[in-house]
């Protein structure tokens, strides 16, 4: 008991005596939304690798999630420009985080299409296609709206989707929100990958009441 005593105690004095290290500021375009947004979870088809993944491939990564579509005017191709600046802010470790990029138009985002699409923007994109039983359940998971405008010609339609980036810690909590990248006309990228380094070389730690119950 003493010998547990004297070990926690010890514990408490080296974790006082630790510098405290202060993560950047998330700019407002970042909205903290831990506890607010359910974790990562889905399964649907890698388009750059042909084969089934869920969140669990991801683990260990920061990963921003968006819903859009390749035949997208601005707001797709903007927003990803953007991501790709943010990930060449993150240097070396830009290779601890990815994009995924979830169609909203599988139709016509047949897995070539989609998988030269993201390609278009880097390394860290990846594109991802589900039933449709899929999509809609993670659309509704994170409160994502979409809708396809009827056209005579079948291949022509209008798409409509909502464009928030969400951020995902490397164990699968969600983080962040991020507002408005593709249409900004001066975007925060540097603050913003300074979040993501943060969130990158910062994970979670274990509660330090956990550490001392492991003591005993």
């Amino acid at each position: 008991m003493i010998r547990r005593f004297i070990l926690a105690f010890g514990l408490l004095a080296a974790l006082a005596a630790m510098p405290v290290a202060r993560a950047a500021k998330a700019p407002s375009d970042m909205i903290d939304i831990a506890g607010l947004v359910p974790p990562l979870a889905f399964r649907m088809q890698d388009v750059n690798s042909g084969r089934a993944v869920t969140a669990a491939d991801f683990r260990g990564k920061v990963v921003l999630l968006f819903f859009g579509y390749s035949n997208c005017g601005d707001e797709c191709p903007f927003t990803q420009y953007r991501i790709q600046q943010v990930f060449h802010h993150l240097g070396k470790v830009a290779d601890r985080a990815v994009f995924l990029f979830v169609t909203v138009d599988p139709k016509r985002d047949t897995p070539p299409v989609l998988r030269h699409y993201v390609g278009l923007f880097g390394k860290h994109m990846i594109g991802l296609r589900g039933s449709p039983n899929a999509l809609y359940d993670l659309a509704r998971r994170y409160r994502v709206v979409f809708s396809v405008s009827p056209s005579p010609d079948p291949q022509d339609y209008t798409v409509t989707h909502s464009a928030a980036v969400y951020v995902f810690g490397p164990g699968g909590q969600a983080r962040y929100m991020i507002q408005r990248l593709g249409i900004a006309k001066h975007p925060p990228i540097a603050a913003i990958a300074a979040t993501l380094r943060g969130l990158i070389l910062d994970p979670p730690k274990k509660p330090l009441l956990d550490t001392l119950a492991g003591l005993g």
